[in-house]
């Protein structure tokens, strides 16, 4: 029998962390509190609509952009909310959720010898679109406990083959936020340059505190060099419907959209023209964010009485929680200890990192019913 012998793109790449927590978790009958998804529903009257456009004929190949309706509530949302008016018809292409609009973005404009800035810990399908496409990670590393950019550490990694940068903001996993003064930061580090940014804001609505989204298309400077990427996953709680968006000037549209055209080529368009009607209805979203911070005090009200510390968390629907009072081991082994000794499933946060240390640090996803975070609180104050 004749052996293949295969060469990786990826070699150093395994099986997402998020999937082996979940396999763990369901092996061992643990909460998770792991993989960032919901344990409860989406609005049932969304789902109705999504069927009212199927019967209504939806359920054909639908634009390669998105459809038209959806594109044009975008725009005006986010000129609502930013101030930036994207051009529905050139500047927004519907994709198969954001992590495919990240896909298509870095391969429109990443070549081989480029170098991409990317702040780390940080989500897990950056890196690997960057050294697919030839690039090189360059990593700033946001330290535990506060995890803010220092942006001289910034300065110093931009180089002539610096092609991009690409933020996180509401931030996963480390729930930190962008301010006014790293706008103006942003703005001074690239001044000078030709660099663009990708700036990946899939959290836009879940910010706590009172505190406001900083995103890159309020800003006209940067607006004009970034491909703003969002989802509506994690606002309509469908985050298996895999539906997300770039917005970016004509040009930088024109690219992504070669490279979408090739990838997923066009997304559903029943459930497009559903989420048309409801950002149509509710551009803001105010409710989500009050929604969410109620869970996040809940979980950290439910979790005082144990020998974790919680730190921060601004926005996104994720918790760290500091182990250092219980454990000097690595995260990894800490985490495969809750799932298989206590019942509860997170999420090492090395698995975000590349070669810094990540601290006694996991994160624990709090988008979950009342019940189950009692269940796991009560889990945690035991261990």
């Amino acid at each position: 029998m004749t052996t293949l012998a295969v060469q990786s793109k990826l070699p150093s790449t395994g099986v997402s962390i998020f999937a082996v927590m979940t396999r763990l978790a369901n092996e061992h009958g643990a909460i998770n509190l792991s993989q960032g998804f919901p344990d409860f529903d989406c609005a049932p009257e969304l789902v109705d609509t999504v069927a009212r456009y199927m019967r209504a004929g939806h359920n054909q190949y639908a634009p390669m952009p998105g459809v038209a309706p959806l594109r044009a509530a975008l725009a005006t949302k986010i000129e609502r909310l930013y101030g930036r008016r994207y051009d529905p018809e050139t500047e927004i292409t519907i994709t198969s959720g954001a992590t495919a609009g990240i896909f298509s973005t870095l391969s429109a404009f990443v070549r081989a010898g480029d170098e991409v800035v990317l702040f780390q810990p940080c989500y897990d399908s950056y890196v690997p679109v960057v050294q697919l496409n030839g690039g090189t990670p360059v990593f700033v590393t946001l330290r535990f406990p506060d995890y803010r950019i220092d942006w001289d550490e910034v300065r110093r990694a931009i180089t002539p083959r610096t092609r991009l940068l690409l933020l996180n903001s509401p931030h996963n996993p480390t729930g930190m936020v962008l301010d006014a003064s790293d706008i103006r930061e942003l703005k001074r580090t690239l001044d000078g340059t030709d660099a663009l940014v990708v700036s990946d804001e899939v959290y836009e609505h879940i910010i706590f505190d009172g505190r406001r989204h900083e995103s890159l298309a309020r800003d006209p400077d940067l607006a004009s060099r970034a491909v703003v990427i969002s989802s509506f996953g994690k606002t309509y709680h469908t985050t298996g419907w895999k539906v997300g968006y770039c917005a970016a000037p004509r040009p930088l549209t024109a690219e992504i959209q070669r490279i979408h055209q090739f990838v997923t080529f066009t997304v559903n368009g029943a459930i497009q023209m559903a989420y048309a009607d409801f950002v149509t209805r509710d551009p803001q979203c105010e409710d989500l964010a009050r929604f969410y911070q109620a869970k996040r005090d809940l979980f950290l009200r439910l979790v005082e009485g144990s020998r974790f510390r919680a730190l921060p968390c601004r926005g996104t629907y994720f918790q760290l929680l500091d182990y250092s009072a219980i454990a000097s081991d690595p995260d990894s082994d800490v985490a495969l200890r809750l799932i298989t000794d206590h019942g509860v499933a997170s999420i090492p946060t090395s698995a975000f990192l590349y070669g810094a240390d990540p601290g006694p640090v996991l994160r624990f996803c709090f988008a979950k019913r009342d019940e189950t975070l009692e269940r796991a609180a009560e889990k945690l104050r035991a261990v």
